[in-house]
């Protein structure tokens, strides 16, 4: 169905989802104007801004190329929903922290306050898009919402669509150009089939019509909260398998390689590390907990939510070999984190698996500098803050305990170890002998990522451990040891 007249879109919420996505959807819909709008002025004036409130490759040339043309910015969300022809809905579903449901069920405050918005706001018929992530019949919840709130004007309809995100951070970009699919559910209705079809029209300007999927509105919910769960599932899988490697000597690296190589399996998302992080993968999990549950179902929950347990204990098992490694205590030594976002190529740090290594190290008493390209210090606090309820009260003393630095040779410079907890490309690239040379002695390499050269690292003089292999030690085998190193064994000898 084409697209009638001067078509007006609207997205509320200009977070990691809807600026991106309607940037994109901006460049390739010349003839469609779109705004995002948001509550906190900050963000809008960011987003207007040479300097994006996020960081993905290639997002600021999109939003350059249209912004001011048919892409806006703004904080009028009333007056930007009374004008559109169809509103996305692009906020946060966080994890309940009290109530029923409380660690696994999605609170869905945001969604509902939106829709009332709009519903008061909406000045003639429209659709609403939920592209935020939401448990199964959310969409049955904003259309009784809709309804109940817009009785005086009964000449205004609303028709509630589930239109959910598959963007992987980092890739988020080359993800909305050429997605491998997008997923439309609605209401299996004349109405409904309507308005799925005038979102078809939106994609199809530069996907092509094989790839939009269109489903009832239930399957298009559950079918987001499953993708994310298998996705966890094969990370949490491989990781458990790294643990068998360490203790029988195998090579994670040569495993993945073996079973992905299995076009039954694939090789995607079999890469051993510290543990998933994110702010989808863990909730859309426990979500998907907390659905089973509700129906009923205790064995489906427990499966899911051991993908989940052997996450956590991956990133504790981490902190622990880290403290065993070093003489069993870290008590007093500083510790260096190349990395803190929870991926590469995005700044994002909600649920990094390096949050949580820091705290069980911070209890420990280390110290603990940070270096990444893209994050923030704000962001930092925040989530120590927000997701582990680390701050000053806490940990006294914790801005001179915790600093994050600009620069990766000062990072490391007097640390007895260096941790690897973020797969930037440029952590391969520097140079191993400098950092050594300026670090105390015995110094420790953890590479919580398995991105770099162990054995150059090791020839250097470096300890090293990684995830899912077994690397030989300058204690078992002094003659490896550079001669420097070697040296110093040997006046210890003497």
């Amino acid at each position: 169905m084409p697209l009638e007249g001067p078509f007006k879109v609207c997205c509320v919420g200009a977070g990691y989802v809807g600026g991106p996505t309607m940037a994109v959807m901006a460049k390739f819909c010349p003839g469609v104007r779109v705004c995002v709008v948001d509550l906190s002025q900050p963000r809008v004036d960011a987003w207007n801004s040479s300097k994006l409130p996020i960081y993905e490759p290639g997002l600021q040339s999109i939003v350059e190329h249209a912004r001011g043309k048919n892409l806006f910015f703004s904080t009028e969300v009333e007056k930007e929903i009374e004008a559109a022809d169809m509103v996305f809905i692009s906020v946060d579903t966080p994890t309940k922290t009290h109530g029923v449901g409380s660690g696994s069920a999605s609170n869905v405050k945001n969604l509902e306050a939106v829709a009332r918005t709009i519903a008061r706001c909406a000045s003639s018929s429209t659709i609403v898009v939920e592209k935020s992530t939401v448990p199964v019949q959310t969409a049955d919840a904003l259309q009784k919402i809709l309804a109940a709130n817009s009785l005086d004007r009964p000449d205004v309809e609303f028709q509630v669509l589930s239109n959910p995100e598959f963007l992987a951070e980092g890739t988020a970009v080359r993800d909305l150009l050429s997605p491998s699919r997008v997923l439309i559910g609605g209401p299996e209705s004349e109405a409904g089939e309507a308005a799925i079809a005038k979102l078809v029209a939106l994609y199809a300007q530069w996907v092509p019509r094989e790839k939009i999927l269109t489903t009832n509105v239930w399957s298009s919910e559950l079918s987001k909260l499953v993708a994310n769960a298998y996705l966890a599932q094969r990370i949490s899988s491989i990781n458990s398998i790294a643990m068998l490697c360490e203790a029988t000597k195998a090579n994670v690296d040569e495993v993945s390689r073996a079973v992905g190589a299995d076009t039954r399996i694939g090789p995607h998302f079999l890469r051993a590390s510290v543990g998933f992080g994110g702010s989808c993968f863990r909730k859309d999990v426990l979500n998907l907990v907390y659905l089973s549950e509700s129906f009923g179902l205790p064995e489906v929950a427990q499966y899911w939510r051991q993908v989940v347990t052997m996450n956590e204990w991956q990133k504790e098992r981490f902190a622990r070999r880290m403290i065993n490694v070093m003489f069993n205590t870290v008590t007093g030594k500083k510790i260096t984190f190349f990395g803190f976002a929870f991926k590469k190529d995005t700044g994002d740090v909600r649920e990094t698996a390096a949050a949580y290594v820091a705290k069980y190290l911070l209890d420990e008493r280390a110290t603990i500098s940070i270096y990444d390209p893209q994050v923030q210090t704000e962001d930092l606090w925040r989530e120590f803050a927000s997701t582990l309820g680390i701050t000053e009260e806490s940990h006294p003393n914790l801005k001179n305990v915790v600093t994050l630095e600009n620069d990766p040779y000062e990072a490391a410079r007097d640390s007895h170890a260096i941790a690897v907890m973020t797969e930037w490309d440029e952590f391969k690239d520097y140079d191993y002998e400098k950092l050594f040379h300026s670090m105390q002695k015995p110094a420790f390499i953890f590479d919580g990522r398995n991105i770099l050269d162990h054995q150059r690292c090791f020839e250097l003089g470096f300890e090293v451990a990684c995830i899912g292999k077994t690397l030989p030690s300058h204690f078992d085998q002094p003659s490896t040891q550079p001669s420097a190193a070697a040296g110093a064994k040997h006046k210890r000898k003497r």
